[in-house]
């Protein structure tokens, strides 16, 4: 029988509660029943009256591969604080075939058991729930003094009696950044430069957008004190005024509702290829003199000085292949052509008869050992003889389960409007030629006299290499615009000569 661990704690949990302990005596727990721990799952500092924990979630999904038959949890409350998430998710890992066991509570089987384990689950959400309340009633009861509540903020610090004061080491870096964004100072340039001044934030850690916004939002540097529905003004020792801090607000919302930039996006990023070297096109941006931006697809190499691949400008190159595919898309021969392939791609199952022909062999072999065990023939041979049987029986249907949800049957009606579909778009809208491209195109290899060769996908084909183009390239006569032919392999390929600027 194999067994997974889940340990949690809260930020408010106790010593002995720890990962560590929890994992020590469920290990205790599952060697005593004979268990073997195959995995542990771990959510540190996660509240249980949630179910948004990661590892939880992760455990739960993997109980529907049947790869354990049980989780270990050091108490109740560790596998929930909710009675609700706690009778969903056990029924979840019942269904799977798994069962929850508890290393420190002894609950037994039947009716008591129920009883008993339903007592301790509502205990432990009162419990969370009250503990909610006391944390919640001090930090009020801490507010109406206007306690810092242990929040550490740059150019504060907590005063002998709990409430806030300026921190005189640090608040020069807040006003230094109110007074650079205020005078219209980029972000990202305020950041840097306060790094390179080796200055960090509150928790120690290098100034970001998102630090930096934090702190230009916050209304404490100019004496507010806010706390749930308490919010009282000049409280505490202001660091700026509050005419610089409205004028900060105001440049901010305005930036936050000015049009972003679009995106730059280089369709054929690892499709291009330099036909010199066979090395990746990737795309960059340049700046002319009038300031203008110009977007080319320029070879790995070239950076790097080993190749001398001249760069392409992206929307020629673009326009060139998104034309050819949008024809392919329309030839109602080559549609065809591709419905044929897929149809006899997936005619070939020699894999998955493979796994069913071994998934009927190792069930015949189990089905004569059980025979046996019923006749009274067993043993130690026997039971482990059973229990791989059992396991590679396992194993045989999860591949099986995969292999068939990689190939799903369709039919040759289903594949075609699949690819009719792809017909609807328009060659102006990116997320069309993005679709496009992925579906269709294989790999584009460029040279620097202008000739472009494509190999499309959905062809029988070897893989694409460098020296297998450049023999492609040499065979095709390339004397006019467009010279298409079919190779050995089955790829298809453009030669387009002197197309591309």
């Amino acid at each position: 029988m194999k067994a997974v661990i889940y340990a949690r704690f809260s930020s408010s949990s106790q010593r002995e509660e720890s990962i560590e302990g929890q994992v020590r005596e469920c290990r205790k727990y599952a060697q005593k029943l004979g268990y073997e721990v195959i995995r542990t799952y771990e959510d540190r500092a996660m509240t249980g009256r949630t179910d948004k924990r990661p590892a939880f979630q992760k455990m739960i999904a993997d109980s529907a591969k049947h790869a354990f038959d049980a989780v270990i949890c050091w108490k109740t409350d560790r596998f929930a604080r909710n009675r609700y998430d706690s009778a969903l998710y056990k029924r979840k890992l019942k269904l799977n075939g798994v069962k929850v066991l508890y290393a420190m509570e002894s609950i037994p089987d039947g009716a008591q058991g129920i009883i008993m384990e339903s007592v301790m689950e509502g205990f432990a959400e009162y419990y969370s729930a009250n503990l909610s309340e006391n944390v919640k009633r001090g930090n009020l009861d801490s507010a109406l003094q206007h306690k810092t509540l242990g929040v550490r903020l740059l150019g504060l610090k907590t005063a002998s009696d709990g409430t806030y004061e300026i921190d005189e080491e640090t608040a020069p870096v807040v006003r230094r950044i109110f007074a650079e964004y205020d005078s219209g100072k980029p972000m990202a340039d305020i950041c840097r430069d306060l790094n390179n001044d080796g200055f960090r934030t509150s928790m120690g850690n290098l100034f970001n957008k998102s630090s930096l916004g934090r702190i230009l939002h916050n209304e404490k540097y100019v004496g507010v004190y806010h706390f749930a529905d308490i919010r009282e003004e000049n409280i505490i020792p202001a660091i700026i005024s509050k005419d610089q801090f409205e004028r900060v607000q105001s440049r901010m919302k305005h930036k936050a509702h000015a049009p972003k930039a679009k995106a730059v996006r280089f369709l054929l990023t690892g499709k291009l290829f330099c036909g010199h070297c066979g090395s990746a096109m990737t795309g960059e941006s340049a700046r002319s003199k009038n300031k203008e931006t110009y977007y080319y697809y320029t070879c790995v190499q070239r950076k790097a000085h080993a190749c001398n691949k001249k760069r392409v400008r992206k929307d020629s190159i673009e326009k060139l292949i998104i034309e050819e595919l949008y024809r392919r898309v329309h030839d109602d021969d080559y549609i065809n052509e591709i419905a044929d392939l897929c149809m006899e791609q997936q005619a070939d199952h020699s894999e998955l008869d493979d796994l069913e022909r071994r998934k009927k062999e190792t069930d015949r072999k189990l089905s004569n050992m059980r025979r046996a065990i019923e006749e009274g023939i067993i043993t130690k041979t026997t039971k482990e003889a059973v229990l791989e049987l059992e396991d590679q029986a396992w194993q045989i249907d999860q591949a099986i389960a995969e292999m068939r949800l990689k190939q799903p049957n369709l039919s040759r009606e289903e594949v075609l409007e699949l690819l009719y579909a792809l017909r609807d778009g328009e060659i102006e809208d990116d997320r069309y030629t993005e679709a496009l491209i992925d579906t269709f195109l294989n790999s584009v290899y460029l040279y620097d006299d202008g000739t472009c060769v494509t190999h499309m996908q959905f062809t029988q084909q070897e893989a694409v290499t460098l020296e297998y183009t450049e023999s492609v390239r040499q065979a095709s006569t390339a004397v006019c615009q467009c010279v298409r032919e079919r190779t050995q392999f089955g790829i298809v390929t453009e030669i387009r000569k002197g197309a591309v600027a």
